[in-house]
């Protein structure tokens, strides 16, 4: 899959990550070879493989299942753009 500049500064904008012109025309070929990759992957025989989670089977630890605010507020959205009382600020879109 050829991935254009376009694609590249509409990536970097949704990711929220600067890119140079430069860097974009580099990105161009990185991406453009990644996806090129993972479409090999299409070629790999998978019939008949079950889906799995780890190379060897076992079960997860539980833990208890107790109830908290996780006391991470100011840390959850201190990357948030516009934030206010521990609460994301977003634009009205219902009228």
């Amino acid at each position: 899959m050829q991935v254009d500049e376009k694609t590249v500064r509409r990536i970097a904008r949704l990711a929220r990550i600067k890119v140079t012109d430069a860097e974009a025309k580099s990105l161009e070929g990185e991406l453009s070879g990644i996806l090129d990759w993972v479409k090999m992957l299409d070629e790999v025989k998978t019939d008949g493989v079950e889906p799995m989670a780890s190379v060897e089977a076992m079960t997860l630890r539980l833990r208890a299942d107790i109830v908290t605010d996780g006391e991470k507020a100011a840390d959850v959205t201190k990357n948030a753009p516009m934030s206010e009382d521990g609460f994301y600020v977003v634009p009205k879109v219902v009228e």
